[in-house]
């Protein structure tokens, strides 16, 4: 794989990530089975459907998109990070909080909603 643009977790548990090693910060990637320009439309479509959640970074080259979602209520940013491997059929995701320690789960839900909705845009077939 060429080399990953998306952060590592730091050790407190407000992060996940499909490079993690660490198990309790580990999420699978995504599978995608269409082309890669099809795969990063429909990532951006998904990523506009999400609530105070804005794309900041783009490199096609590189197959590499970070957002940051922003919480309703205490306005706390978290960094929503893609990595689109075509020759391995995956991409990469990290979600992280940017300030605190625990999440509550959000970063993890956030993955597992996104995965779905990537799914309904038809990633794999």
């Amino acid at each position: 794989m060429a080399s990953s643009r998306i952060s590592d977790c730091p050790d407190s548990p407000n992060c996940v990530s499909s490079l993690s090693r660490d198990q309790d910060h580990y999420a699978s990637p995504f599978r995608v089975d269409i082309a890669p320009d099809e795969v990063w439309a429909a990532l951006k479509r998904v990523l506009g459907a999400e609530p105070r959640t804005r794309v900041v970074e783009e490199d096609n080259e590189r197959w590499y998109l970070r957002a940051e979602a922003t919480s309703r209520l205490f306005r706390f940013v978290d960094d929503v990070e893609f990595q689109l491997i075509p020759e391995e059929h995956l991409m990469h995701v990290r979600s992280a909080s940017r300030v605190g320690y625990w999440d509550l789960g959000v970063n993890r839900r956030r993955v597992e909603r996104l995965r779905e909705a990537l799914k309904r845009e038809g990633l794999w077939r």
